[in-house]
């Protein structure tokens, strides 16, 4: 059985760019922080990669500090800031500060004072895009990145977070952008790298692969990459739509991520669903990678105002570039026909 990779929100499959030039990277013996040749060769991988980084989010001119995830970058951003956010912000973000920005049905978030707010670009479980204010002091830009046009200079926000890992680059890198003089409290400390704000000798060979990936997903971004995955995700939805009329599509009523789709069948456990797609050769999850597989409803959907009820019967498919036709198809036609077993059993 040939299995379908349906989960590109979780993580994306590595790039052929990326897989190059950390092979490239991977012959450079120096440690970037010395000074000899061997040292220059791994420093200017280095700051090869954090140019083609800056350059892919449109901070030309901004600071930016290599961390081991988007996850460390929020916390490196927001700790000990007491800004504001809302219940829909991913666990890394709101772990920093108050959930107490308004969420409305269609997963918009009112924000009062943008300079003491963070707020995501794009929801990881709903592909939800916000319509984001100027200034804000932190932008979740980790889904939106690569996916759809963001410019963090435009945006005037005083700091962003992105991660390697959902542009087709390697796990264990992200980076926090920030405007140049932003003070920041180490949070790793005992050595000078990454301009004292982050200690530890830098992952080169995932930092190069960082570089890389942000370089090409800028690509994706000027062709008809991500329009052709939109129009797949429209197959997707209408061809469960005919089939389970009852299924809510979250979020289609809003600006939306163009590869995500999050969809709620009343009374079918999300956890189940993933179970017996995974069974027929098919990665979907229940919402965030970071949330799904507890047992517990998605807070995002709770903060929409949908019940607990529903928001534990939602799934989550993502797309990608590489994703076929014949495999949304596929998908579909699994779906509907597990779906239909479910009726069944119920209605016995």
């Amino acid at each position: 059985m040939r299995r379908v990779y349906l989960d590109w929100n979780a993580t994306t499959p590595l790039r052929s760019e990326a897989h190059a030039a950390m092979l490239e990277a991977m012959e450079v013996a120096g440690n970037p922080s010395s000074v000899h040749a061997e040292g220059r060769a791994a420093r200017a991988l280095v700051e090869r990669a954090r140019a083609q980084v800056l350059r892919a989010i449109g901070a030309e001119g901004a600071e930016l500090v290599f961390t081991a995830s988007a996850t460390e970058a929020a916390a490196l951003a927001l700790a000990g800031r007491g800004v504001a956010c809302a219940d829909v912000e991913h666990e890394a973000v709101r772990a920093w500060c108050e959930a107490v920005l308004e969420v409305d049905r269609r997963g918009q978030v009112t924000v009062d004072d943008p300079a003491r707010s963070a707020l995501q670009a794009a929801n990881s479980e709903t592909g939800i895009l916000q319509d984001l204010p100027v200034g804000l002091a932190l932008v979740d830009a980790t889904q939106a990145f690569g996916k759809v046009p963001f410019g963090f200079n435009w945006s005037d926000a005083q700091m962003a977070i992105v991660s390697a890992h959902k542009i087709g680059g390697p796990k264990g890198v992200g980076a926090l952008v920030m405007r140049r003089g932003t003070e920041l409290a180490a949070r790793v400390i005992g050595g000078g790298q990454e301009m004292g704000r982050r200690a530890g000798t830098e992952n080169v060979i995932g930092i190069a692969g960082f570089g890389a990936a942000a370089e090409a997903a800028s690509r994706d971004l000027e062709g008809d990459t991500w329009s052709r995955v939109a129009k797949l995700r429209t197959i997707l939805e209408n061809g469960i739509a005919e089939s389970a009329k009852e299924t809510i599509f979250v979020g289609n009523d809003a600006d939306r991520l163009p590869n995500t789709s999050c969809f709620i069948t009343p009374g079918w456990k999300g956890e189940t669903q993933v179970m017996v797609m995974d069974l027929a050769g098919f990665a979907v999850s229940a919402g965030s990678a970071c949330s799904s597989g507890k047992v517990r409803a998605s807070k995002v959907l709770g903060a929409m105002g949908f019940g607990e009820g529903a928001a534990e019967s939602a799934l989550r498919v993502s797309l990608g570039p590489d994703t076929t036709e014949e495999e949304v198809l596929r998908f579909v036609d699994a779906w509907t026909g597990e779906w239909s077993k479910w009726r069944a059993r119920r209605r016995g």
